[in-house]
């Protein structure tokens, strides 16, 4: 199979002529679902980079975001699906249709900023063992956005679900350790990416499989990066390029469904790549921390008298139970 190059030989840049004219190496691919003005305004800011093609991969939406694209957008590549196949599926089917060597995949709840494609194709062009790089994420409000992460273990597992992450960030030595609270300033090789925006090397894409498709949503991007590192490939983070992502767009509609389906995700990955004592610690955690949350929020509900604060709290205890009761009976 396809082999990565030594890294020792991949930081040259290739020759000036070719770096000036990127853009027709790589083409942006979006996968969408239900987020019809949101996949417009991210079609729009893909235009004006200029890629070799455009593909909207549509997962069954009803809000009308076949006919726009139809309509609004005859360049693009559209592909439909009649349901419901999940981020993994659609996005292997856009990289399989696309030609060119490099493939920027993107949410539909993103913008791409003025000159990020022609700077992913330059980084791409000098580091020839990065199977994949995530540009620097914003909120809609210019904010930073985590984008890239430890792969999951059981120390990571109990300080997110128990929100001491947020304790970490204010402690200096361990704030640069700790990716999530990194300041997101400089070119670092990490562990994996957020799939909100991945540029990605058609080689190694094609060297492991693309994505996995049992991943129906969540943790597809962490298998991914974990893959590639296996193979000999790298994962990079690098703020030489600007994306803007709303964050949850397409989720939010679904909100219990899909914060039980990120949690059981993560016991899949442990599954697949981890121990079975690795995994037995997930649960324990994933146990102890819903069993806990379920008595505060149960307390709460006794106190609290604000009508959506009240809502929110219904949903949650709904997440923690149905997370309890998955992770009973998964193996």
């Amino acid at each position: 199979g396809l082999r990565p190059p030594n890294p020792q030989q991949s930081e040259s840049p290739k020759h000036t002529n070719e770096l000036l004219m990127p853009t027709n190496q790589i083409a942006v691919a979006i996968v969408n679902y239900n987020t019809c003005a949101l996949l417009h305004d991210c079609i729009v800011s893909a235009i004006a980079e200029q890629p070799a093609e455009i593909i909207v991969v549509d997962n069954a939406s009803t809000d009308g975001s076949v006919a726009m694209v139809a309509a609004a957008f005859p360049q693009v590549v559209l592909h439909v699906n009649t349901e419901k196949s999940g981020f993994a599926a659609g996005a292997n089917r856009a990289v399989a249709t696309s030609s060119v060597p490099y493939v920027l995949l993107l949410n539909s709840d993103t913008v791409v900023q003025p000159g990020a494609l022609a700077a992913l194709t330059r980084y791409l062009d000098q580091h020839l063992h990065v199977g994949v790089v995530g540009p620097r994420l914003l909120n809609t409000d210019g904010s930073l956005q985590p984008s890239c992460f430890h792969f999951p273990t059981p120390l990571h597992a109990f300080l997110e679900l128990s929100n001491l992450s947020s304790v970490v960030r204010h402690v200096p030595l361990v704030r640069q350790w700790y990716l999530r609270s990194w300041a997101h300033d400089r070119v670092r090789q990490v562990p994996w990416v957020l799939g909100a925006a991945l540029a990605v090397r058609r080689t190694a894409f094609t060297q492991i499989g693309g994505f996995d498709e049992s991943f129906f949503m969540y943790s597809e991007e962490v298998d991914f990066c974990f893959r590639l590192r296996q193979s000999g490939w790298t994962t990079h983070f690098a703020p030489v390029a600007t994306v803007m992502h709303v964050g949850g767009a397409s989720t939010v509609q679904q909100r219990v469904e899909m914060a039980v389906r990120a949690l059981l995700s993560t016991v899949i990955f442990y599954r697949r790549h981890y121990s079975s004592w690795q995994l037995i610690q997930l649960k324990l955690i994933l146990m102890i921390v819903m069993l806990a949350k379920l008595l505060r929020d149960n307390i709460l509900m006794c106190v609290v008298r604000d009508p959506a604060r009240r809502t929110m709290l219904v949903e949650n205890t709904h997440i923690w139970k149905q997370v309890i009761r998955a992770v009973s009976i998964v193996g």
